[in-house]
């Protein structure tokens, strides 16, 4: 029997010359990975729904025998199209879905997490990208997955610690008013290149790209 989620994409790659394997991040299943068979075929009913970040409606046939289920149908609810008109937005969105990957389990629902990810891809869709917003989103998330640093253990200045705490608590519209100075975001960003790779092993794939430094 088919299975209904609601779904963002986070991932596409070919798998034949006429199919996609497309990886998704859904509130009721977590994380998913499906086929859809001929869909790049020019006549194909998942033409044009099925692309980075998209936001649909999905049914899928369960394998039994893997985790690649099969796509059934997409109904189409929001293609966030101002991302794809700015490149740093993309990578930010990117780096985000990486992280969730990175530190999630397939098939574990995380509701909360896809909520979070949800509204960050409407905060970017909606404002200049900005260091702030990614720090904001990995701070969040690691408070979702029960990694929340503890700021008072740590050496950090006054003004890093009131903006570590704003970063967390605060809600999208709020951190998008937050002005923090260079020296403020230099010292979050150093302290999580190293928190994040203690817990998660490795920095998930283009971090230094979404926070605009291209030197690493």
């Amino acid at each position: 029997m088919d299975e209904r989620a609601t779904g963002i994409i986070l991932r596409t790659r070919p798998l034949t010359e006429t199919s996609l394997i497309v990886h998704w991040l859904t509130p009721e299943f977590g994380r998913i990975t499906t086929v859809a068979r001929g869909a790049r075929r020019p006549k194909s009913p998942f033409r044009g729904k099925l692309d980075l970040y998209y936001v649909a409606e999905l049914s899928f046939l369960r394998s039994r025998r893997s985790g690649l289920h099969t796509l059934c149908e997409v109904t189409l609810r929001d293609t966030r199209a101002p991302l794809r008109r700015d490149v740093h937005k993309l990578e930010q969105a990117a780096y985000a879905g990486a992280l969730i990957e990175q530190a999630t389990e397939p098939d574990t629902p995380l509701p909360e997490l896809y909520e979070l990810f949800a509204a960050f891809l409407v905060h970017l869709a909606q404002r200049q990208p900005a260091a702030e917003s990614v720090l904001a989103f990995e701070l969040k998330a690691l408070r979702l997955l029960g990694l929340e640093p503890d700021i008072f253990e740590s050496r950090h200045s006054d003004g890093a610690r009131a903006l570590i705490r704003a970063l967390t608590d605060s809600d999208w519209p709020v951190i998008a008013r937050l002005k923090a100075s260079a020296a403020q975001l230099r010292e979050i960003q150093q302290f999580l290149h190293g928190f994040l790779i203690y817990h998660l092993d490795r920095l998930p794939r283009g971090r230094s790209e979404a926070l605009g430094r291209r030197d690493s």
